[in-house]
């Protein structure tokens, strides 16, 4: 028999883009909440900001993301501060983190394992359209490399 894993709740930053959750991660500043602010002006919808619940399904590979009741539908817009929004649940698609900056034009693949569920990995990249590109990978297919 095969133990339930846990729910992991990360310091992170989590959004809805066509149904699919994108987790942001990095280091307290490194703009989690500013990121999503900008994605949700794309058509996103805010699923978390500051900590995610992430919980595994059972029986299937999804891996849930929730916010905790006590901030939930709350985001951080540093300078303004609290803004309160429309927000969803969604099952994971992918992680971004900001900790990492990718400088290769077609990078290798990169995984991460939450709560017992791997994910792509997407590094930061350091251009206007970071935003688009992330867009683009949610609601499209990567097909190179």
């Amino acid at each position: 028999m095969t133990e339930a894993v846990p729910p992991q709740v990360l310091h992170a930053t989590a959004v809805a883009i066509g149904g699919k959750g994108l987790i942001i991660k990095g280091a307290s500043g490194s703009g989690k909440s500013s990121l999503a602010l900008e994605l949700i002006s794309r058509g996103a919808v805010l699923i978390a900001d500051d900590r995610v619940i992430c919980t595994p399904r059972s029986g299937t590979d999804i891996l849930w993301l929730s916010p905790p009741d006590t901030i939930a539908g709350r985001i951080e817009a540093r300078g303004l501060g609290l803004i309160a929004m429309p927000w969803q649940e969604a099952g994971a698609a992918a992680v971004v983190t900001l900790d990492k900056v990718e400088n290769a034009r077609l990078p290798e693949r990169h995984e991460t394992v939450i709560a017992g569920a791997t994910l792509p990995l997407f590094h930061k990249v350091e251009s206007p359209a970071f935003p688009a590109i992330l867009m683009a990978c949610l609601t499209g297919e990567r097909v190179a490399p």
